[in-house]
């Protein structure tokens, strides 16, 4: 129990972490004029009320990790994980939260493009860090 517990708290601090990767990713596109090149109206502010939720979203994801799937395979695991985050965003946040449409379409035809890139940034960062702590 005391492993689980363990490696539950690291999955969800490097997820945590990914969380943080991934919104200053977003972040930063939009900051840098990036988002709207690719004609999608992405751009936040980084505020707490912003940022929190995301870290937070990040630590939960990470509990993926847990999982002992491609576990020698960072590129394709941190990929395969990401699709968890991408697909909600996508299919359930943009449409029936954020009422965007389907996938974020009234942002941007490309919007699920980049919020593919934008969760794999969450993925390789947690799962770096995960490899780094040589633990899960």
């Amino acid at each position: 129990m005391k492993k689980f517990t363990s490696n539950l708290l690291l999955v969800f601090g490097a997820g945590c972490a990914g969380g943080l990767a991934n919104s200053i990713a977003v972040w930063l596109f939009g900051l840098w004029g990036i988002s709207s090149a690719f004609g999608v109206h992405i751009a936040p502010s980084l505020s707490p009320a912003w940022l929190y939720p995301r870290i937070v979203w990040g630590g939960i994801w990470g509990i993926l990790f847990l999982l002992p799937l491609l576990k020698n395979k960072i590129i394709s695991r941190a990929f395969l994980f990401s699709l968890g985050p991408t697909l909600v965003q996508l299919f359930v946040v943009f449409p029936f939260k954020a009422h965007k449409g389907m996938m974020g379409m009234e942002l941007g035809t490309l919007t699920p493009l980049l919020v593919i890139f934008f969760n794999f940034v969450w993925g390789i960062k947690t799962a770096c860090l995960l490899k780094i702590s040589g633990k899960v």
